[in-house]
């Protein structure tokens, strides 16, 4: 069952219904000798190809933590479900992880969708809740004060694109297409718009299709007929849809780089855009190579000896360190109840993450991050760019 904004707010509603009325804020980790961490991920379905590699970086940081030690003299616990991108399962899990597993703080998703699907749950429940890469930068003010991003907003990395386009790939014309059925891609595209057009950019051309379609020939045939040839296409999509996108892209004639957000940054790009993908740029958290930053370098290869096989993708370095997050503010809390952890991750500065120094100014629970972009040239991923936006939309 595909995420939608329609469904997701109905079924939050229903699942924070059956939590029990008495307040959660003094919450405890249910086992004396361990700390229970909810983690909840789409390890099935659309969302599987990025949530997946997050939940493999959070089991791999919390092995390290309790190989290390533990936090207050306790071993950390992931409690695991698959959600498997169902809004439906989404909800129920999270009235799981609040009434029998007790968790006093929990983290998962990639997806804005899927976090609006459960934040709600948690916030009734006053227990915090960190998305290692649901990248809506509203989700804060939508979902209330128990909600944390330990990553950029989209907003920041829509701004980095609309730079790199102006100002690298020399994109002064752009036809834009966005899935308009999910809040990341929707809000992604707008805010592309909205950067681009303050740095001079021109859309010639926007279209819209539906998440899950498998044909983009209607598009095509109109922007192909359009007299304004654009410079650069601009597609906001979610990770299963972007292969086949640009496979048609190029198929059709369309040759001038396709550009996105971090939504690329699946193994579904290369392996099912083939050589289409070459000329594709896109925004992202962090660049997994073995050549990258010292802290990537270590974790390339601590993840490649636990998983036989490298980091799919920033997102396994996102749920990394969101768990090392999550540890770094129960230490600090000196306790597992969850309004001083919440408090805690509210005061976080400087927390150095392998993606990322995570601090949190007054008022904002979303990080200030430099975007990373990547292009993919001769079949393979590089790092085209490391963006600092000098202008971003407003959430």
């Amino acid at each position: 069952m595909k995420l939608t904004r329609r469904n997701v707010a109905g079924l939050a509603v229903m699942a924070g219904l059956a939590i029990a009325s008495s307040s959660f804020s003094s919450r405890l980790a249910a086992a004396d000798d361990t700390i229970k961490i909810g983690a909840p991920f789409n390890v099935t379905g659309a969302q599987s190809s990025v949530d997946s590699p997050a939940l493999n970086g959070a089991k791999l940081k919390a092995k390290e933590i309790n190989d290390a030690g533990g936090v207050l003299g306790k071993k950390i616990e992931l409690v695991i479900y698959d959600t498997k991108t169902d809004p439906t399962v989404i909800a129920s899990t999270a009235s799981q992880l609040i009434n029998q597993d007790k968790v006093p703080v929990a983290l998962g998703f990639t997806d804005s969708d899927a976090v609006l699907a459960l934040g709600t749950i948690f916030q009734t429940a006053n227990v915090p809740f960190v998305t290692p890469g649901a990248t809506s930068p509203k989700l804060p003010e939508q979902v209330g004060s128990q909600m944390f991003l330990a990553c950029f907003g989209d907003n920041v990395q829509a701004a980095a694109g609309a730079e790199y386009v102006l100002n690298k790939l020399g994109g002064k014309r752009v036809y834009l297409l966005r899935d308009n059925t999910t809040e990341y891609t929707t809000l992604l595209a707008r805010y592309f718009k909205e950067a681009y057009e303050h740095g001079g950019g021109k859309i010639v051309l926007a279209d819209d299709y539906k998440h899950g379609d498998t044909s983009f020939t209607a598009q095509i045939t109109k922007l192909k007929a359009f007299p304004t040839k654009p410079d650069v296409l601009y597609v906001a999509a979610q990770p299963d849809d972007i292969g086949v996108v640009v496979k048609q892209m190029r198929q059709a004639g369309l040759m001038q780089p396709i550009v996105g957000g971090d939504g690329y940054d699946t193994p579904l790009l290369l392996s099912v855009g083939g050589k289409a993908a070459n000329n594709v740029y896109f925004s992202t958290h962090a660049f997994m190579a073995e050549d990258s930053t010292p802290g990537i370098v270590k974790f390339y290869q601590a993840y490649k000896a636990a998983y036989n096989t490298p980091p799919e993708n920033a997102f396994a370095a996102l749920g990394y360190d969101t768990v090392g997050l999550v540890a770094d503010a129960i230490t600090r809390a000196g306790t597992t109840d969850s309004a001083k952890i919440r408090d805690a991750l509210a005061a976080t500065q400087g927390y150095k993450g392998i993606t990322g120094s995570i601090s949190y100014s007054q008022g904002s629970r979303v990080p200030d991050k430099t975007v990373s972009i990547i292009g993919v040239k001769d079949d393979k991923l590089f790092l085209a760019a490391e963006v600092t936006p000098t202008w971003i939309a407003k959430p």
